[in-house]
């Protein structure tokens, strides 16, 4: 297993509020993007914030406008202490499961940091094992500034991979759905068949699948 399922506790946030300046504490907040998809890998983000160089604007990233969060995502990069992005790729999808898959992405995230903190503040229910001491926080993501700059942080870094993956797979849309499940991504699938960037292990890929005349569609 990757991670272990350990749930909220409020006190947390205070711990994440006080440590940077009052003891000294690194506290890392991650969280992840790209669970739902049906296509491409998941990201995930840890972020170091600087409690002495605050920054406004900071909420959960599905709450904010995609201008939003592109005005925040170089700001984060510039003023945190530290931050890193990482990704569990599509193969690793399948292999593992998307929960075990995410867990993976936030490990390589928080171990990929140039400044190793002390307490590491997980959006949700699990937390990746990473030898640090971990918390989950159920709407974390809402409530503790760290998580909001990961939740930016990662959407933002998956929103262009995934730009990058439409211009190898244009007939797919991947510009305008990010890989969801939407009614046109659906009917690309239909259309086309599977991509090497679909996640086979999620029912609607898996189901076109089963018509052996669909080919796998390669880049472009």
């Amino acid at each position: 297993m990757l991670g272990t399922l350990r749930f909220a506790q409020p006190t947390q946030v205070n711990v994440e509020e006080m440590g940077n300046s009052a003891f000294n504490i690194l506290v890392c907040g991650v969280d992840e993007a790209g669970r739902g998809p049906l296509a491409g890998p998941v990201s995930a983000a840890a972020v170091i914030l600087d409690a002495s160089n605050p920054i406004a604007g900071l909420a959960d990233s599905k709450k904010l406008s995609e201008k939003q969060r592109d005005r925040l995502a170089p700001l984060i990069r510039e003023r945190a202490l530290a931050w890193a992005v990482a990704y569990a790729e599509v193969d690793e999808i399948d292999r593992f499961n998307i929960l075990q898959a995410t867990l993976l992405a936030m490990r390589r995230a928080v171990l990929a940091l140039k400044l190793q903190p002390h307490q590491v503040l997980v959006d949700g229910l699990y937390c990746p094992q990473t030898g640090i001491p971990s918390q989950a926080i159920v709407k974390g993501d809402s409530k503790v500034a760290a998580i909001s700059a990961a939740s930016i942080l990662a959407k933002t870094a998956r929103d262009e991979l995934m730009l990058q993956l439409h211009e190898q797979y244009p007939l797919y849309g991947f510009a305008d759905h990010k890989g969801y499940p939407t009614a046109a991504h659906l009917a690309a699938l239909r259309e086309h068949g599977v991509s090497e960037v679909h996640r086979r292990s999620f029912k609607p890929v898996r189901e076109m699948l089963q018509y052996p005349r669909q080919n796998i569609l390669r880049p472009q």
